[in-house]
């Protein structure tokens, strides 16, 4: 969507799925957030704030019950609230 993965594949090693990311080389930084805390729809901008360098520059990736893995600015257009799971720039 946002131009950053090439390619992906889902291998199947019979436990949880593995899934391998080819990337076109524009990051700079990535991250993942453990343990996955919960953030509501007004406490988006203050983790962009602590994760991101500017608010016009990279994602934070989150997990919802109804909208599946999506960006931070997807979720606030949305309306919904998730679960961290990292952050890219």
């Amino acid at each position: 969507k946002h131009g950053y993965i090439g390619e992906f594949e889902i291998i199947d090693d019979h436990r949880a799925n593995k899934i391998v990311v080819q990337l076109n080389g524009r990051l700079n930084k990535c991250g993942v957030i453990s343990p996955r805390f919960p953030i509501k729809i007004t406490d988006i901008e203050q983790w962009v704030a602590d994760l991101l360098p500017s608010r016009q520059f990279g994602y934070i990736v989150m997990t919802t019950s109804d909208g599946g893995i999506i960006d931070h600015e997807e979720a606030r257009r949305r309306h919904l609230g998730g679960k961290i799971l990292g952050f890219f720039y």
